[in-house]
């Protein structure tokens, strides 16, 4: 009878630890889990607001882009409006075919013109900066082929000359003499009707084909 009591003692003992034992380990797995769930939450917030941050910067940079798209818009439209520019976009550039002319075999940046000069130097300068801008050179096609390039290459070296006073840097500004090739019309020359329309530069502003190239196509509508 002893030994029986003995026996179920003993049962009893062990179902308890065995019972005791269980719940430790249940304790302990979910007191593993809680920490588990707290890290992955506090991970998690940590990520959302980091991501909330990178939209609010995204946010704030698309505002700013828009911002400059808009400013370079208005700015082309002067320039075609006020000054009547033709402005293009090509593949990598940007095209602006200013009214600037020269007087029959003269290199001289005239009064008149210098206006419409400042007012582009201004754009280039803001919306531009660093862009490589070529000026390209004309001339009618009077007098040799020889000598009209390189009266075209004089004309286009004194506007750089003239764009330089007004705050473009001339390490940015290359030019190039065409003498009496892409004729805006053809064979007039000297004092003929047109001739001045020969004698004439514009401008090649290097852009990759971003907001600027956007502006430009936005501003022809």
């Amino acid at each position: 009878m002893r030994h029986v009591k003995f026996v179920a003692t003993a049962i009893l003992a062990a179902s308890t630890l065995s019972a005791c034992a269980t719940k430790g380990f249940v304790r302990k797995g979910l007191e593993e889990q809680r920490v588990a769930l707290s890290s992955e939450r506090t991970e998690r917030v940590a990520g959302d607001d980091a991501l909330r941050g990178d939209v609010n910067g995204l946010r704030g940079r698309v505002d700013s882009l828009r911002t400059d798209l808009n400013a370079l818009r208005t700015d082309l439209q002067t320039l075609r409006t006020e000054y009547g520019a033709k402005i293009s976009a090509l593949e990598g550039a940007v095209k602006f075919a200013m009214p600037v002319h020269f007087g029959f075999d003269d290199a001289a940046v005239r009064q008149e013109d210098q206006a419409a000069l400042e007012k582009f130097a201004e754009v280039a300068r803001q919306h531009y900066p660093g862009a490589t801008i070529t000026v390209e050179g004309f001339a009618d096609p009077a007098g040799s082929a020889a000598y009209n390039l390189r009266l075209s290459r004089e004309r286009a070296d004194a506007v750089r000359d003239f764009l330089v006073t007004k705050g473009l840097d001339g390490t940015q500004l290359r030019t190039v003499g065409y003498g009496k090739t892409r004729l805006v019309r053809p064979g007039a020359k000297g004092s003929e009707d047109g001739a001045e329309l020969n004698r004439r530069v514009t401008f090649v502003i290097e852009t990759p084909a971003t907001a600027a190239t956007v502006a430009v196509m936005s501003s022809n509508d």
